[in-house]
C-alpha cells in the first residue's frame, strides 16, 4: 500500500490538527533567536524552546502542546548539495507533554497518526519500531518494548532494540532519558542491496519519521540516573523527511515546496537538475540556503562577521557564488525570496509582512559580496596557479591570512575553493596569524586606551565600591587607596595627580556607553577635583583627578558630590537615546537593536543593526518621533526587579549584554522600557530639543546616528538662526522669503555666466580667426604658433576646436604659461593628418625643449612644460617639425 500523497503544508497541518484532537494546545513557531538561552547560536530542534517547561522552572501554558518548530543547523555545511539529506533549514513537528501523559499515549498516538486512514495512511507492515537496549548504568527500555508488542500488536522480531548512541537522549547533566524511533521501509528500489541489509543500514531503504523521547531520569552527567519526579514526552519527526515518505521522492530537495523554489532558482539561472553533478549541487545549495536565509531574517538575523550574523552571512555568500559558478554574475537571490515566502506563507504569514525587509538585506548583502568575491577571487586563482606550478597540494595558511586580511575572503569560502580543486588548506598556520592579529590588536587597543594606572591591584580583600549616586549628588565615603606616580601610596598631596578609591560614591563611573561624572572629593581643607571614574574588574570605582588643596590620606572620610549640571546633560542625551531606540524601531522594523553607544553633556552616538542609509523621509519621521515623546512629558520610572520579571515587562534588553539577577528597568510612559543602569531624567520633558545631526555606516549592517539635545541643541538653533538673519540681509530681504530669494539670485547668476561663457567663446574665436590670418604656408599646410595670455585649458580648447574646423590644412600650436606652468595645445586639420603631420607628434617633440611632455589624438593634443625660458625655442621647432615630416 503506497502512502498518501499529502503536500508538505497539508501534512504541517494535518499533524497539529490530529494532536489538537488529543487535547494538546497549538503553539505557534518560537523565533530562531534563542530566548533567554546562551546556550544556542540559533534553535536547532522542536524541544529547544521550551527547556524551562522540561526542568520545571517555569509553568507552560499547558501540560499538552503540539507545534511546528524552524529549525537551522549549519554543522555540516559542506554536505549541503552533494547529499540527499543534509539540509540547514528544516521544521520539527512535535508533540509534548510535561508532567501529563508518558509512554504509552505518546507511542498508541504515534501509530495511529502514522497508519490511520484517517490521517497519514502509512501500510503498517512497512513500519518497524526500535527501543533501547539498556546497558551497564540504565536499564532496557522494557515498558515501551512491552507497548509496541502487546498493545500495538507488533511482532518481537520487528521491534529492533539499539544501543544509547540512537535510543538514548541525552545532552551533558539534567532531564534525559531513553527514546523510541519508528523506521519506514521504501523498499528495496531504495536499498543497498546489500546482504543482511535493515533498519539501521545507513542506506536510504529505511528511514526514520518519528522519534519520541521519553524524559524520565535525571543524570548528574557522571553516569548516575535518578528518577524524575516529572517524566515528559519530548517527540521530534522532520517535516520534510515525512513529506519525501508520502510523496515518494528521494530528497527533501524534491519535496512540493522546496522544488517549487529550486524551479525558480532554475528559471533565473537557466540551469536545470539533470545537466550534470556540479549543478545539481550548486541549485540545492542555492535552494537551501536561500530558505534558511529568508526565515533567519524575517526572525531579526542581520549579516554580521560574528556569532549567528556571520551564519547568515555564510549562507548567503555561498548561496551567491554557487550563482556564480551557474554562470550569474549580478544579485540573484533576493529574486527567489517571493517564491521562499508564497510556499510558506500560510503557516508564517510574518513572511509576507517582512518580504521588503528581507529582500533589501539579501540584495544589500549580495552586492557588498560581489565587490568582495570580483576581488578575490582573481587573487586566489593567481595564488593557486602557483602552488599547482609547485606541486603543492597544500595551500598555504599565510596567503588564506592574506586573502581574509587584505581582501576580506572569508576562510571557509577559501576552503571550499581550494578543495575543489583537490587541494587542503594549511588552517593550522591560518589560525597562528589570526591569533597573532587578535594579539596586536589587543595591544593597539590597550595602548590607545591606557588608563594610566588603571592596572594597579588594590587587594581582593577590598570591597566594591557601593553607587549610591541614583537619588543622592552627596554621600560620606572612606578612602580605600590612592595611588600617585603610579604606586599605591598611603596620601597624596596639593598638586598630585592621583586616583582615589572609595568604598562608596555618588559619581558614576563610565559604562555602558555613558561617560563618567565630573566632580569634586572633600574633607575639611582639602579638595580633589574628579575628572574621570572608571570601574575596574572587581567593582572598585576609581576616581582619577588631581589635589587642588590639603592632603587625601587612605582612611579619611570625605564627601562625594557630582556637578549637577554635567549630569543632567549626560541625563538628557542617555533618556534621548531610549527614545531614539524606540523611534527607530518604529519607523524601520523590529529587526532594529542597538549596537553601541556614547553618551556624552547633551551629545548622543547611537549604533544600531539596519542594513541601508536611511532615507530623507525616514530620518525626518524618527526625528519628529522622538521629539514628540519628548513634548508628552512622559514620566520616567525605574524600577529594580529580577531579570525574569524584568523581560515580562516585555523590558528591551541588548543581546550579548550580561545582566545580573537583579536589574534597573527604565520605563518612560510605557512608550520606551529597557534595562538600562545608566542615569536618567524624571521626565521626557526635560530632554529638551533633540537634533539628528548626522547618519551613516560603521560597519556591514551597522549605522550611526549622532544628535543633540538640550542645550547644545539650542545653541546650534541659535546659531542657525542667526546666520539665517545674517543671510536675509545680506539678500535684503526676511527671513520668511530668503529661499524664494535665494533661488531668484542663483537664477540671475546662471544666465550672466551663460553670458560671459558665451562672449568668451565667441572672444576665443575671433582671437584664433587672427591667428589664422598670420599662418606660415609650409608645403601647402598653414602653420601657425602664439602664446595666448592668462588662458585656460577649456580656452585653448576652443580656439584650436575652431582653427582646426575652419581649415582642414592648418598646423596650430597654441600656449599660455600660468603660475610657472606652460600649457600646449595642437591641432591639425584632416588634410595636414592626411599628410603625416599629427598633433600628438608634435606635442612629443616640442614639450620635452621645456622640461615637459605630453600626447594626444591626431587631430588635437596637450602637454606641459616647466622651463618658460625655453618656449619660445618649442614654439619655433614647429615650422621645421612640419618639414620634416612633408619631406622639404
Amino acid at each position: 500500500m503506497e502512502p498518501k500523497n499529502y503536500g508538505l503544508n497539508e501534512l504541517r497541518e494535518l499533524f497539529l490538527k490530529f494532536f489538537e484532537s488529543k487535547g494538546h494546545l497549538r503553539l505557534g513557531s518560537f523565533p530562531l533567536i534563542p530566548q533567554n538561552d546562551a546556550s544556542l547560536l540559533l534553535i536547532n530542534s522542536g524541544m529547544a524552546p521550551m527547556k524551562p517547561w522540561f526542568t520545571g522552572e517555569q509553568e507552560p501554558p499547558s501540560h499538552r502542546v503540539c507545534t511546528c518548530q524552524k529549525c537551522i543547523r549549519t554543522g555540516d555545511i559542506e554536505n549541503i548539495g552533494h547529499t540527499a539529506r543534509h539540509g540547514t533549514y528544516f521544521e520539527m513537528l512535535g508533540n509534548f507533554s510535561f508532567g501529563d501523559y508518558f509512554k504509552r499515549d505518546a507511542i498508541h498516538w504515534a501509530w495511529e497518526f502514522l497508519t490511520s486512514p484517517d490521517w497519514v495512511g502509512l501500510d503498517p507492515e512497512r513500519l518497524y519500531p526500535s527501543v533501547f537496549a539498556g546497558n551497564e548504568t540504565t536499564p532496557a527500555d522494557d515498558d515501551a518494548f512491552e507497548i509496541w508488542n502487546k498493545e500495538i500488536g507488533i511482532p518481537a522480531e520487528r521491534i529492533f532494540k539499539f544501543g544509547k548512541e540512537d535510543n538514548f537522549w541525552e545532552h551533558g547533566s539534567g532531564p534525559c532519558g531513553p527514546c523510541s524511533e519508528i523506521y519506514y521501509d521504501r523498499g528495496e528500489q531504495w536499498g543497498c542491496g546489500k546482504p543482511g541489509c535493515t533498519v539501521g543500514c545507513e542506506c536510504d531503504r529505511y528511514i526514520e519519521v518519528w522519534n519520541v523521547v521519553f524524559s524520565q531520569f535525571n543524570s548528574d552527567g557522571e553516569g548516575h540516573y535518578a528518577d524524575l519526579a516529572q517524566k515528559n514526552i519530548d517527540t521530534g519527526m522532520g517535516l520534510e523527511r515525512l513529506a519525501c515518505v508520502c510523496q515518494g521522492v528521494a530528497s527533501l530537495f524534491d519535496v512540493d515546496t522546496v522544488m517549487n523554489i529550486t524551479n525558480k532558482v532554475s528559471e533565473i539561472t537557466k540551469a536545470h537538475y539533470g545537466e550534470s553533478a556540479g549543478t545539481d549541487v550548486s541549485l540545492r545549495v542555492i535552494t537551501d540556503h536561500i530558505r534558511s536565509a529568508t526565515f533567519m531574517i524575517s526572525d531579526g538575523v542581520l549579516p554580521s562577521n560574528e556569532g549567528r550574523g556571520y551564519v547568515l552571512r555564510r549562507l548567503l555568500r555561498r548561496a551567491a557564488r554557487h550563482g556564480k559558478l551557474l554562470g550569474v554574475n549580478e544579485p540573484f537571490l533576493y529574486e527567489v525570496c517571493d517564491t521562499v515566502i508564497r510556499e510558506n506563507e500560510g503557516h508564517y504569514p510574518e513572511l509576507r509582512e517582512k518580504q521588503e525587509y528581507i529582500t533589501r538585506v539579501i540584495k544589500v548583502e549580495e552586492e557588498n559580496f560581489a565587490k568582495t568575491i570580483d576581488g578575490g577571487m582573481s587573487i586566489l586563482s593567481g595564488l593557486m596557479d602557483e602552488h599547482k606550478a609547485k606541486k603543492e597540494q597544500v595551500f598555504s595558511g599565510a596567503d588564506a591570512f592574506k586573502l581574509y586580511d587584505t581582501y576580506g575572503f572569508p576562510i571557509d569560502l577559501t576552503r571550499e575553493i581550494v578543495e575543489e580543486q583537490g587541494m587542503t588548506v594549511d588552517e593550522s598556520a591560518f589560525k597562528t596569524l589570526m591569533e597573532e592579529q587578535k594579539v596586536r590588536a589587543r595591544e593597539a587597543r590597550a595602548a590607545l586606551g591606557d588608563l594610566g594606572w588603571a592596572g594597579i591591584e588594590f587587594g581582593k580583600d577590598m570591597p566594591a565600591t557601593e553607587f549610591v549616586g541614583y537619588a543622592r549628588r552627596e554621600a560620606e565615603a572612606r578612602v580605600l587607596a590612592v595611588v600617585a606616580d603610579e604606586e599605591l601610596r598611603e596620601s597624596a598631596g596639593a598638586g598630585a595627580e592621583a586616583i582615589v578609591v572609595l568604598d562608596r560614591t555618588t559619581l558614576y563611573a563610565e559604562m555602558g556607553g555613558q561617560v563618567a561624572d565630573h566632580g569634586t572629593l572633600r574633607c575639611g581643607n582639602m579638595r580633589f577635583e574628579v575628572t574621570d571614574v572608571q570601574k575596574n574588574k572587581g567593582g572598585k570605582y576609581m576616581h582619577y583627578g588631581v589635589v587642588l588643596a590639603g592632603e587625601i590620606k587612605v582612611g579619611d572620610t570625605v564627601t562625594t558630590s557630582y556637578d549637577m549640571t554635567r549630569r543632567r546633560a549626560i541625563a538628557r542625551a542617555h533618556s534621548a537615546t531610549h527614545l531614539l531606540h524606540k523611534a527607530l524601531k518604529t519607523v524601520l522594523g523590529d529587526h532594529v537593536n542597538q549596537a553601541g553607544s556614547l553618551v556624552e553633556p547633551d551629545r548622543l552616538r547611537f549604533d544600531f543593526t539596519h542594513f541601508s542609509a536611511l532615507t530623507a523621509q525616514e530620518l525626518s519621521e524618527v526625528n519628529r518621533l522622538v521629539n514628540e515623546s519628548v513634548l508628552e512629558g512622559y514620566s520616567v520610572r525605574t524600577d529594580v526587579m529580577s531579570i525574569e520579571a524584568a523581560k515580562k515587562t516585555g523590558a528591551m534588553a541588548l543581546f550579548g549584554e550580561k545582566y545580573g539577577d537583579t536589574v534597573r528597568v527604565v520605563n518612560m510612559g510605557d512608550y520606551s522600557v529597557e534595562l538600562c543602569g545608566g542615569t536618567h531624567l524624571d521626565n521626557t520633558a526635560k530632554v529638551g530639543l533633540f537634533h539628528i545631526v548626522s547618519e551613516g555606516s560603521v560597519a556591514s549592517g551597522v549605522r550611526r546616528i549622532e544628535a543633540t539635545t538640550g542645550e547644545v541643541s539650542l545653541n546650534v538653533m541659535s546659531q542657525n538662526q542667526e546666520m539665517l538673519f545674517q543671510a536675509a540681509a545680506v539678500f535684503k530681504t526676511n527671513p520668511g522669503e530668503l529661499r524664494e530669494k535665494a533661488e531668484q539670485t542663483l537664477g540671475e547668476l546662471r544666465d550672466m555666466r551663460h553670458a560671459v561663457e558665451t562672449f568668451k567663446a565667441r572672444e576665443a574665436v575671433g582671437e584664433a580667426g587672427r591667428f589664422l590670418m598670420g599662418a606660415k604656408d609650409v608645403g601647402g599646410l598653414k602653420v601657425l604658433t602664439s602664446t595666448v595670455p592668462d588662458a585656460d585649458a577649456d580656452r585653448l580648447r576652443k580656439m584650436g576646436d575652431f582653427l582646426r574646423d575652419k581649415d582642414s590644412s592648418v598646423v596650430g600650436v597654441l600656449s599660455t604659461v600660468k603660475d610657472g606652468k606652460i600649457t600646449f595645445l595642437a591641432v591639425c586639420g584632416k588634410d595636414a593628418v592626411a599628410k603625416g603631420v599629427k598633433a600628438g607628434d608634435i606635442i612629443k617633440a616640442i614639450a620635452p625643449i621645456c622640461g615637459g611632455k605630453g600626447g594626444g589624438k591626431s587631430d588635437s593634443a596637450m602637454g606641459g612644460g616647466s622651463d618658460v625660458l625655453k618656449l619660445d625655442d618649442a614654439l619655433a621647432a614647429v615650422d621645421n617639425f612640419v618639414a620634416d615630416k612633408l619631406g622639404i
